[in-house]
């Protein structure tokens, strides 16, 4: 009713806009983070079309079954290093994504192993579709490699994770993994194709695995660069 009021002119601010509301919590999501080192165990003991998946995920951070599963071969520009995404769980995920060397590797790949039909990930059991499920294969790897379950799903997260590691902002990683927050949206809708390749070359493919030893001497050796400057 207040924000009604907001709307006619017959207040100037709604007075309880700044009240926050309880919400029940059933229990405290925390999403696995991949490393590297574990990423290359899983890829080891899985197949080829699974390794490029993985890669393409934590690479791009599209969606695994909204995205990925359906694209066409035609959608992948590798000669651009872009992949166009014409339709998402949200409109700001419609948009041209650009691809890494290790995403353009793992697109290759996958097409050379796709077949002659349209889908870059055909299905084994239906003629002209796509695969629509990765449970079964993506729970048996992690078996294979000795790695406790966590969801396939939690690769898009890894993705954001490397590339606040990398350095790049809070702002241009929501960015990165077209959310649909529509005041970071706003605040960022000029961002340009380049930029984001930009953002790209900094992902710290090693996020989480340095040693304190070896944080501390790159430190080190920061401080005495800018010393002797």
């Amino acid at each position: 009713m207040l924000n009604v009021a907001v709307r006619k002119k017959l207040l100037a601010a709604n007075p309880c806009s700044g009240v926050e509301f309880p919400v029940a919590v059933k229990g405290l999501f925390r999403p696995h983070y991949v490393a590297w080192s574990e990423q290359e165990r899983i890829e080891a003991h899985g197949p080829r079309y699974l390794r490029n998946v993985i890669r393409i995920i934590t690479e791009t951070g599209l969606r695994i079954y909204k995205e990925l599963t359906p694209i066409r071969k035609e959608q992948v520009d590798l000669h651009n290093a872009v992949v166009w995404i014409p339709d998402s769980k949200t409109p700001n995920g419609i948009a041209e994504v650009p691809l890494t060397s290790i995403a353009i590797e793992a697109f290759s790949s996958q097409m050379a192993i796709s077949g002659e039909g349209p889908f870059l990930f055909p299905s084994d059991r239906k003629a002209n579709r796509h695969q629509t499920t990765l449970k079964t294969v993506w729970r048996k790897t992690l078996q294979r490699a000795k790695i406790p379950y966590f969801r396939i799903y939690d690769l898009r997260s890894t993705y954001a994770t490397r590339l606040s590691a990398g350095g790049v902002a809070d702002e241009w990683v929501t960015q990165m993994l077209r959310q649909s927050d529509a005041q970071v949206f706003k605040k960022y809708s000029q961002m340009k194709l380049q930029m984001k390749r930009e953002a790209l070359e900094k992902i710290n493919r090693r996020a989480n695995e340095t040693t304190p030893a070896v944080a501390d001497v790159l430190m080190a050796a920061q401080i005495c660069t800018l010393a002797v400057q």
